[in-house]
């Protein structure tokens, strides 16, 4: 073989080992979105949750009318929806989207304890409300839930909305949400909540402004994705220091932050109401 061959012949095995450690290195890469998944349905949400948040910051340009914020909102900007007792000694603040389903899982793993200790005056709730998956598959579903969820807001009905939105979440490709028909037939689940007022509210698009607003601000708040979970301002989700989040452990947390303290009245903040019945 001559020397021209032989480097030529060297070349070519160089390309090849390193197209072979890029394989690798992929498939590294997946083995670890993987074993994060299986750490359980929680640390799913986890990883489905960063992927949205850094996908979804390049929203298009808004088209939305004057800002109309829903009746109640509280906190900073007035973008929280408040949900519990207001003198309850923790506050758990959370970021969703309607459409995320990481949120659903966080969701469907944690509501009846959510909802126990809202009831038992533990906890007060503060949800915000974000866009993100929009500006991820496209579509504007998370946009229409959020409006319509701040609807429910108006009328004194957001959390129990807010179940029945993440119960019957579409896939995260199906932009089942951005139809307002059919936020309004979800709706018919939560008794007294389908209006005119509200057909009106959600039809228009009332408060589209004002979820753009907080979806803005979860964007400049600096998140790793949804759903972000705060109790009394630290984060609990996927983990709160080195123990992964899970209904005992949560239940563990409220009770040690809550240590010495009162619950509160389980009267429920201006223009919210206590959850749903589990």
């Amino acid at each position: 073989m001559s020397d021209n061959q032989e480097r030529r012949g060297t070349a070519r095995e160089r390309l090849q080992r390193e197209r072979e450690k890029d394989k690798a290195r992929e498939r590294r890469r997946r083995t670890l979105i993987v074993a994060a998944a299986v750490v359980g349905v929680l640390g799913l949400a986890a990883v489905v949750g960063l992927v949205a948040a850094n996908a979804g910051k390049d929203d298009g340009p808004s088209e939305a009318g004057p800002l109309s914020a829903p009746s109640g909102v509280q906190g900073e900007e007035q973008l929280a929806i408040p949900v519990g007792a207001s003198d309850a000694p923790s506050t758990l603040t959370v970021w969703e989207d309607f459409r995320c389903p990481a949120c659903a899982q966080f969701e469907n793993a944690l509501r009846s304890t959510i909802h126990d200790l809202v009831e038992s005056g533990q906890i007060k709730v503060e949800y915000h409300l974000a866009t993100i998956i929009d500006g991820n598959m496209g579509g504007t579903g998370s946009l229409r839930a959020a409006n319509a969820a701040a609807c429910a807001q108006d009328a004194g009905k957001f959390a129990e909305y807010h179940d029945v939105l993440f119960m019957n979440q579409p896939p995260e490709p199906d932009d089942a949400f951005a139809d307002n028909a059919e936020l309004i037939e979800l709706a018919g689940k939560v008794d007294g909540l389908v209006t005119p007022a509200f057909r009106t509210c959600v039809e228009d698009g009332t408060h589209d402004s004002w979820v753009e607003k907080s979806n803005t601000a979860f964007q400049n708040g600096g998140f790793r994705g949804t759903p972000t979970v705060l109790l009394n301002g630290e984060s609990v989700f996927p983990t709160k220091g080195d123990e992964q989040i899970s209904v005992a452990n949560f239940k563990k947390w409220v009770a040690e932050a809550n240590k010495g303290k009162q619950p509160g009245t389980r009267q429920p903040s201006p223009a919210g109401s206590g959850p749903s019945p589990s």
